[in-house]
């Protein structure tokens, strides 16, 4: 019975663990969206500017403020490559918390499929021990019977 006991502390603990796994997983979700809504908007700011400043292609612009606007364009699009790591990271990480959290319920549900055969063969033994008991009483009885009648006949 304690073994069984240590396997249900071991369930309750891989239980928390798999909770955790979750959670861990959930926020791991969200802060992928969050980079995901970030280069959205990174690129949409981008595409705006783009627009905007192609509309006064035509018009006379000073040499020192199409400088201004390349340099500005050069570091939009770093930024844009920034977050396309960052976006890589956080589906990687997005990965590891869902290898994690499958490696904890399948721990999990080994403990509990170790606990469901523990428990048959807990209830086996206790169905044969019970059925031992009932046939040694029906053999005493039947013994009994049988030498008690014929004590009674001689």
């Amino acid at each position: 019975m304690s073994a069984l006991n240590a396997l249900m502390v071991a369930i309750e603990l891989a239980t928390r663990k798999r909770d955790e796994a979750r959670q861990l997983l959930r926020q791991r979700q969200q802060s992928l969206a969050a980079a995901q809504e970030q280069m959205q908007q990174l690129q949409s700011y981008q595409a705006e500017m783009q627009q905007r400043w192609g509309a006064h292609e035509g018009a006379q612009l000073k040499p020192e403020v199409m400088y201004h606007h390349h340099q500005f364009m050069q570091r939009l699009q770093h930024a844009i490559e920034l977050q396309t790591k960052v976006l890589r990271d956080q589906e990687l990480r997005l990965q590891a918390a869902q290898q994690a959290l499958m490696n904890t319920e399948l721990r999990l549900t080994s403990l509990q499929k170790v606990v469901q055969m523990r428990r048959k063969d807990m209830a086996l033994a206790q169905q044969r021990r019970e059925q031992k008991q009932t046939d040694e009483r029906a053999a005493l009885q039947f013994i009994g019977r049988t030498f008690g009648m014929q004590f009674q006949e001689a």
